[in-house]
């Protein structure tokens, strides 16, 4: 069983940074794609950002430009540097093996192939 934990999250004000990071355990990693997720009150998850085995990546057109996500096989760790951040990036932030992006307008949304979440890292951004 693979296990997501989620940290690096916090209170942070507009135009600031944050660097969340996910760690999976297991051996399926490195095989697979990776993408983070967030989810904020009352909407539905979306998927941000998307990076394959071999280091391609794929943004939401709502975050392209200020987030960068990038992983270690190594460390069995994915990462997702944020900057510029806007109170509209506030939401419960995921790591999860994706599908294949759909992407309707800025937002996205895929259905990830693993069927088990953690418990996330909060990022609320406020002055």
């Amino acid at each position: 069983q693979v296990q997501l934990v989620e940290s690096g999250g916090g209170l942070v004000q507009p135009g600031g940074s944050l660097r969340l990071s996910c760690a999976a355990s297991g051996s399926i990693f490195s095989i697979y794609d990776m993408g983070w997720y967030r989810q904020a009150p009352g909407k539905q998850r979306e998927l941000v950002a998307t990076i394959t085995t071999d280091g391609s990546t794929n943004y939401a057109d709502s975050v392209k430009g200020r987030f960068t996500i990038s992983r270690d096989n190594a460390k069995n760790t994915v990462y997702l540097r944020i900057d510029s951040l806007k109170p509209e990036d506030t939401a419960v932030y995921y790591c999860n093996f994706p599908g294949t992006m759909d992407c309707s307008g800025i937002v996205c949304y895929a259905q990830p192939i693993y069927d088990y979440w953690g418990q996330g890292t909060q990022v609320t951004v406020s002055s």
